[in-house]
């Protein structure tokens, strides 16, 4: 493989470096909300972790940090790293367009915010599209790649069926009822699957390959 050059090499470190702090800034400002409102630091803690963006910041920081370590960019498999792109995308888009007019954070938290909102998901993409290596993602990887977002969507609704804290509007059974719940998830869903075939449709065109390998 030709030497990606520079971008490839960078982008990856600023990546992981702005990620990481993205988190750790995240986990203080929950732990002292948490800690301001009478309760421990680590239930501000494992309530930051049940989030979306939260949990996707720490995959892509994990991929890129796993990369660095091996000493050659992004080493895992094509697939994850293109179905990491359709996730973190979805973090930025969801959030830009549903839940950023919800609140005004401030200090750390709106750095964290943009940090986990806006700056890595862009730098994830545009080094996804520009750098990532292209070429045999199968249409059928799709299907898979649904699995991180359901599991997710039925961990939110049964996190607020027990607990009465929905971390997520569309997801509040409680004030949208379970079909209308279910008929977002539906939607999700469908919507992740379709980036998800946009990302493989992508990979064919960028590769230049008509009949890629099979690559996991």
């Amino acid at each position: 493989m030709k030497d990606p050059g520079r971008p490839a090499r960078t982008l990856p470190l600023l990546i992981a470096i702005l990620g990481w702090l993205g988190l750790i800034l995240q986990l203080i400002v929950s732990a002292r909300a948490a800690t301001n409102a009478g309760r421990s630091p680590l239930a501000g803690i494992l309530d930051a972790l049940c989030y979306f963006t939260v949990l996707t910041n720490l995959l892509v920081a994990i991929v890129a940090t796993s990369g660095l370590i091996g000493g050659r960019g992004f080493v895992a498999p094509r697939g994850v790293l293109a179905a990491t792109a359709v996730y973190i995308f979805v973090v930025g888009l969801i959030y830009s367009l549903l839940l950023r007019s919800l609140w005004a954070p401030t200090g750390l938290h709106k750095l964290s915010d943009a940090l986990l909102h806006d700056i890595v998901p862009l730098l994830y993409v545009i080094w996804w599209l520009c750098c990532a290596p292209k070429g045999g993602l199968r249409w059928a990887q799709t299907i898979g790649w649904l699995g991180y977002p359901l599991a997710y969507f039925a961990f939110s609704v049964l996190l607020g069926a027990l607990t009465g804290r929905y971390l997520y509007p569309f997801a509040d059974i409680s004030a949208l009822g379970v079909a209308t719940v279910l008929r977002n998830g539906v939607f999700l869903l469908a919507f992740f699957e379709g980036l998800a075939l946009a990302a493989v449709g992508l990979d064919r065109i960028l590769s230049g390959a008509q009949r890629p390998p099979r690559i996991l």
